[in-house]
């Protein structure tokens, strides 16, 4: 499982490396790897790519998408517009602690009269 999981997050050429010397980046894929390790029903990610560079947060949404595809529930926390939009069957709207909005993108989009979740953001959380 491990060299499968490592394979996913493009850390094989890390397998002889001491932890210690690691990236930002490549501590992120490696938390991500061990949360996977023992192949959970239900996966929480805070910011799962915070610290990555382009490549590697790309190969983390691939990871995640990968993961979505085979039926994984995935509750995932981020700032970053475009990773909920591409990642998400449903979006919560989180603003200082409330909910100003659940719904998946479409609903949430024609709700408010949004092009993108960016906009439904700030819609959400100006009409309340």
């Amino acid at each position: 499982r491990s060299n499968e999981l490592f394979a996913m997050l493009e850390l094989t050429p890390l397998a002889d490396r001491r932890v210690g010397t690691f990236s930002t980046g490549e501590r992120q894929k490696l938390s991500l790897a061990r949360a996977l390790i023992h192949d959970p029903p239900v996966l929480i990610l805070d910011e799962p790519t915070f610290g990555l560079d382009v490549m590697a947060a790309r190969a983390v949404v691939d990871a995640i998408r990968m993961l979505k595809e085979q039926g994984r529930t995935i509750i995932l926390s981020t700032h970053i517009m475009r990773i909920a939009e591409k990642l998400c069957d449903r979006i919560g709207i989180l603003y200082r602690g409330r909910l100003h909005a659940l719904g998946t993108l479409d609903e949430l989009k024609a709700r408010f009269a949004a092009p993108d979740l960016e906009e439904v953001f700030f819609a959400a959380v100006e009409s309340d």
